[in-house]
């Protein structure tokens, strides 16, 4: 499966991941692969295993992680400078 990160903990070393309007699914730090820690938005890929507890994801791979302070461009846009027209 694949979504994004919706929160981490670091004080408790484990966070949630989106699973599209269903309960969240629960993601530990010991199932992390490829990074010591998730952010929020950060995009996933995971085994998704039911517990007692509810939705467990295992075998969690990082595929990208938002840069702190960038944002997505839309579509090629280019930002002008003030007041000049395009």
């Amino acid at each position: 499966m694949q979504t994004v990160v919706k929160k981490w903990f670091r004080d408790k070393d484990c966070g949630l991941l989106d699973n599209g309007g269903g309960p969240d699914i629960m993601v530990r730090k010991a199932d992390l692969l490829n990074c010591q820690f998730l952010k929020a938005g950060a995009t996933v890929v995971f085994e998704c295993h039911p517990e007692k507890q509810g939705l467990l994801a295992k075998k969690v791979k990082l595929l990208s992680q938002n840069k702190k302070g960038k944002k997505d461009k839309k579509h090629g846009a280019k930002k002008s400078p003030f007041g000049v027209m395009t």
